[in-house]
Order: C-alpha cells, then sequence, then structure tokens
C-alpha cells in the first residue's frame, strides 16, 4: 500500500447531541481529549466521528507494552525500519503486547507498518488506525483459553485485512467501526500452524467499500457470532458477512465454501445485519 495524506472524515449523523454534551463538559473544564476517550468506548452507533490526535509521536522500532498502556489518544506513526506502509508479510509492529496487556487510547498513522501484534491474551481499546499498513492488528496467542478484545476504535483504509487472527482463541469485537477494506476479521487460511478459533463481533458500524466483515475456517471447526451489525453506504449488499473456507497448513490459497449464516459455523439472523 502507497503511503498516503491521512485525511480527516466528518460524519455529520447526530452532531447535535454531541455538541450540548461537550458544551455542558466544557464548562466543568473536562478536555476535549477525555471527552473523545470516553464518548468513543459508549457505543458503537459509533460510526459517527473519528477523534483528533493530541500530538504525534514517531515510532522507529517496535514499542513493547506489559501491563497497560495509555496513549492519551497520541498519534503514533513508523519511521526508520517501521517507515513502510505496504502489504508485505513479516513486517514489525508499531506495538507489540506481551500476554494480558492493554493498549488504549492510541492513534495509529502513516506509515502504520505491521499496526498492533498480541503475543497472547490482549485488550485494544480506543485504538484507531488511520490508513492501516500490512494489517491494524494481529492476534497470535497458541493457548486455546486466550481471549483477544478490542472494544471501540475503528479502522479504515485497509486494502486487506483489518484483524488478522493467527493464534487460538477467542476474538470479540465490540463497538468497532470500519470503512474503505478487504475484510474485518479474518482466520487464518494458510498458517503453518492452525487451530480452532472463536470470532464474536457486536455492535459494529460497516461502511464501503469493503469485501467481507468476517471470515472463518470451517474445517478447523471455527465459528463467528455476529450482531447489532451496521451497513453503510451498501444498498446491493456486496460486502460479504461472513464467509466460509477449507483452511490449510500448506500455504495454499483457501477454497472459498461460501457465505452467510448458516446456524452451526456463521451464526446470525437477517436482523442482526441491518443497512441504511
Amino acid at each position: 500500500m502507497t503511503a498516503r495524506p491521512e485525511q480527516r472524515v466528518s460524519h455529520r449523523r447526530r452532531t447535535t447531541g454531541r455538541r450540548a454534551v461537550i458544551a455542558g463538559l466544557s464548562a466543568f473544564g473536562i478536555t476535549g481529549a477525555a471527552i473523545v476517550t470516553t464518548s468513543m468506548l459508549s457505543t458503537a452507533g459509533a460510526g459517527t466521528s473519528w477523534p483528533s490526535d493530541t500530538g504525534s509521536k514517531p515510532v522507529s522500532s517496535t514499542v513493547a507494552v506489559s501491563g497497560t498502556y495509555d496513549g492519551g489518544l497520541k498519534k503514533f506513526y513508523g519511521t526508520g525500519d517501521l517507515g513502510g506502509d505496504s502489504q508485505d508479510e513479516g513486517q514489525d509492529p508499531i506495538f507489540e503486547l506481551a500476554d494480558g496487556a492493554t493498549l488504549k487510547n492510541v492513534i495509529i498513522g502513516t506509515p502504520a507498518a505491521d499496526g498492533v501484534h498480541c503475543k497472547g491474551s490482549c485488550t485494544l481499546q480506543n485504538v484507531w488506525w488511520l490508513d492501516v499498513g500490512e494489517d491494524a492488528a494481529s492476534f497470535k496467542g497458541t493457548s486455546s483459553s486466550a481471549q483477544y478484545k478490542v472494544i471501540g476504535g475503528g479502522a479504515r483504509k485497509a486494502d486487506d485485512k483489518v484483524l488478522q487472527f493467527n493464534g487460538a482463541g477467542k476474538l470479540t469485537v465490540t463497538g468497532f467501526q470500519v470503512e474503505d477494506f478487504g475484510k474485518l476479521v479474518r482466520s487464518c487460511g494458510n498458517c503453518k500452524k492452525q487451530y480452532k478459533r472463536t470470532v464474536v463481533l457486536s455492535d459494529i458500524d460497516v461502511t464501503a467499500p469493503g469485501k467481507s466483515i468476517v471470515g472463518i475456517n470451517t474445517n478447523y471447526g471455527d465459528t463467528a457470532t455476529l450482531s447489532k451489525i451496521r451497513v453503510h453506504g451498501d444498498s446491493k449488499k456486496k460486502i460479504k458477512t461472513c464467509t466460509r473456507y477449507q483452511g490449510n497448513s500448506s500455504g495454499k490459497e483457501p477454497k472459498d465454501l461460501g457465505s452467510g449464516a448458516d446456524g452451526t459455523y456463521c451464526k446470525f439472523s437477517a436482523t442482526d445485519v441491518t443497512y441504511d
């Protein structure tokens, strides 16, 4: 992906109430950053706005995170060895989270390299990607009990995958928004080591163009459960909801087995995905 100038997106829905809240909170001296942080975490009806950064911070080598790292809504972007913004596999991330770590209140700008890596269970809270590089986040834990949580935040301009699920365990995404993307979540289709993976998506705003909300491998027992998915700008329903694949560990392109709810692997009803 060629690096592009960052663009701010202005969504005008529900602005009257938001302005009133901001005006009231400002009277008590609460900062704009605090308003963005708290309001973005509440619920996604979220697809309404993107936060402004509180400053920029170049990153020339991967930031290792254990415990909790609060970025204060600063914009982090790669330089030097992390200055790439392509789809090349094997790039280093801007942040690497140890098992059990939390990354919160971070904006990842351009170049984004390979975004965020989770080596085990992790929480990404109010994390935003302005222009996804290789992937926004990759989940790499090997334990079947690993829990990965993405709470709030959003990503845009992803040529391919946003959330890459390579490891084992359960990925839960809530209150997230995505636009101009390939796949929101993809269970690795051809990793050398394969696992059973569970995906839960709830309260998500999806804005076209996009290709697929989630892709899973049925032959490894993957499941995806969708609820409160709001799709915007896709009246012809070109974005696939849940795509089933026959994964492999040989590196070959996985076979597409079809898409849509089936009650076994792709679990949702017609009312769980709405369009406007």
